[in-house]
């Protein structure tokens, strides 16, 4: 049995929560260098020219990239041969995101109830989803999910009958619906299958997946590479003003689901898709 103390776990919280605000992840940035080369809107390549302008000087500088700060998603496989010690993962968690929004002078952007709107004063509680693996390694991945993406995000109960054809329309038609809303360029997660609760985990699961790298899944591979073509050729083009870069990747999940049943979720990520991870 491997033991980890609370300390080293709300220290290593507290890094991935000022990082992930400061440092663009590269595969992001390649995404835009390369968007810049094919976009077809003049205006489009001075926003993409921007917005890498704008990762450079938030990682020189160490400030965040963008005003909102996000909800602190973690998405932490646990392995069964770790024991934590001192106190509890989830308040470790939640002390890392005080200590790392604090020292990194991070927008507090949680309220305590959606009807009084109180700001909780330290960006927590953050969402955390625990998976129990196999191993004694503890991995957290982190991401600071900004509000303006997750507004436009939807999840539908379509059937059967709708099929791969009702799935692509589904999404097209959210992207479509986002406008300039959700920030884009986007990174756009997908779920499909599971129930009502876990396939809008898949889609933000799918958010975590690095910028650029295809399904394993031959087939949903495929699918993939045929939404991103489908969603630039929309033409709402970066922060909306029109061109080809609408997306800069869209990730699949997929898992088992009722007979009766087609659940797919749409979870959009904006430009600055922040997401950093540990292994401890």
């Amino acid at each position: 049995m491997r033991e980890f103390h609370y300390e080293e776990i709300v220290n290593k919280v507290a890094v991935l929560c000022k990082e992930a605000n400061y440092d663009l992840g590269q595969d992001v940035v390649s995404a835009f260098q390369q968007a810049v080369q094919t976009e077809s809107s003049e205006i489009g390549k001075d926003v993409l020219n921007q917005l890498i302008e704008n990762a450079n000087i938030a990682t020189e500088n160490r400030v965040p990239m963008c005003q909102d700060t996000g909800v602190s998603v973690f998405i932490v496989k646990l392995g069964q041969d770790c024991h934590i010690t001192g106190g509890s993962l989830y308040d470790a968690i939640n002390e890392g995101v005080r200590k790392g929004y604090e020292e990194g002078y991070l927008r507090y952007s949680i309220v305590d109830n959606p009807i009084n709107r109180k700001n909780t004063g330290d960006n927590t509680p953050s969402v955390i989803h625990i998976e129990l693996v196999q191993g004694n390694q503890l991995e957290i991945q982190m991401s600071a999910k900004g509000g303006g993406a997750e507004n436009m995000s939807k999840l539908m109960m379509l059937t059967p009958s709708d099929g791969i054809e009702g799935v692509k329309q589904f999404i097209l038609d959210t992207v479509k619906e986002a406008g300039p809303n959700a920030c884009p360029p986007l990174v756009v997660g997908v779920g499909i299958g599971g129930n009502f609760e876990s396939c809008a985990y898949l889609a933000k699961k799918a958010l975590f997946k690095p910028v650029g790298e295809r399904h394993l899944d031959p087939e949903l591979a495929e699918l993939e590479e045929q939404l991103i073509q489908s969603i630039n050729a929309l033409g709402i083009g970066p922060q909306g003003l029109g061109g080809s870069t609408t997306t800069l990747d869209v990730k699949i999940e997929i898992a088992p689901c009722h007979i009766a049943a087609l659940p797919v979720a749409v979870n959009l990520n904006c430009h600055a898709s922040r997401h950093k991870h540990a292994i401890l």
